[in-house]
């Protein structure tokens, strides 16, 4: 019969018990994970129509591809405290109260179409950049606008509180384009003044361009820029003050991009079709974009994407 000493066992489990509580103690650093752990609650903010990065299907369940990166952190978070019932608890936000949620704490991890940029980042914290989109012009095909230059003493739409709209403002202010620029309170209703003619044209990424063309019915009577006016670098919204979170989320995105599954999730969310609604984007992934997979990185730069 083995003989093993009942003082080496105690030592061992000792041991083992020390690691254990040590694991358990080692998100306390956190904040966010440690709010996370009191309250068995992980919240997250999602977008009601920006597909196909977080929209709701035809169960009104949000869906996307940045909220299946987000699941993908949520798991990751359920293994690092060690809460498989952990609850993830989804929120809607918009352009307007995305960042401020995110901010005072309401949003632990916003799961959207954010811009990461060095002004934003005074607000709210940003994980690895997600995506790659270019700011570009819709226009109607009977009246197109091919440049900046174009809208010269004319109407042109973009949605509230997004870079497009500052940049639009910007130009107008340093070009002296004496543009009118309308402001829609969401995508869908900045689109809607091209479609009825109160804008000549929408500024916006142009991925989701793509989204509102394929959804409109009559995506031939319109033009999308080849001149882009800016570069977007999507990113996951984190709270400041919390490089324990950033580093847990880091990592997950880190994995995907190291293992290939990236590259799996974006055929399903940008080449294929979208649960609810059947659209397909046949957007091929950019040289940008697959770069950004062989070096990830957090630049708020738009110049380190081009």
């Amino acid at each position: 019969m083995f003989n093993f000493p009942f003082r080496s066992f105690a030592l061992l489990l000792l041991i083992g018990l020390s690691l254990l509580t040590a694991r358990a103690a080692e998100p306390l650093s956190s904040p966010t994970l440690r709010k996370i752990r009191d309250t068995g609650v992980i919240v997250l903010g999602y977008r009601v129509a920006s597909a196909p990065f977080s929209y709701l299907d035809a169960d009104l369940k949000p869906v996307g591809y940045s909220i299946e990166l987000c699941e993908r952190v949520v798991q990751a978070v359920r293994e690092r405290l060690q809460l498989p019932e952990l609850e993830a608890k989804m929120v809607s936000v918009s352009s307007a109260t995305r960042m401020p949620m995110v901010a005072n704490g309401a949003v632990d991890l916003e799961c959207g179409i954010t811009t990461h940029t060095a002004e934003r980042q005074r607000i709210q914290a940003f994980s690895l950049t997600t995506f790659v989109a270019e700011t570009r012009l819709l226009s109607k095909r009977q009246q197109p606008i091919r440049s900046v230059e174009d809208l010269r003493g004319q109407p042109v739409a973009s949605t509230i509180a997004t870079t497009s709209i500052q940049f639009l403002h910007q130009l107008n202010q340093t070009r002296e384009l004496d543009m009118k620029i309308l402001v829609g309170q969401d995508d869908k209703d900045a689109f809607r003044l091209l479609q009825t003619g109160r804008a000549v044209a929408y500024a916006m990424d142009d991925v989701l361009l793509r989204t509102w063309l394929a959804g409109s019915g009559r995506p031939q009577d319109y033009l999308i820029s080849e001149a882009s006016f800016s570069i977007e670098p999507y990113a996951l919204g984190l709270a400041q003050g919390d490089p324990g979170f950033k580093q847990l989320v880091d990592e997950v995105l880190r994995a995907l991009f190291r293992s290939g599954e990236i590259r799996r999730i974006y055929q399903r969310w940008f080449e294929s079709p979208l649960p609810g609604s059947g659209l397909n984007l046949r957007l091929p992934m950019s040289p940008a974009f697959q770069r950004l997979i062989e070096h990830p990185s957090d630049s708020p730069d738009p110049a380190h994407y081009r």
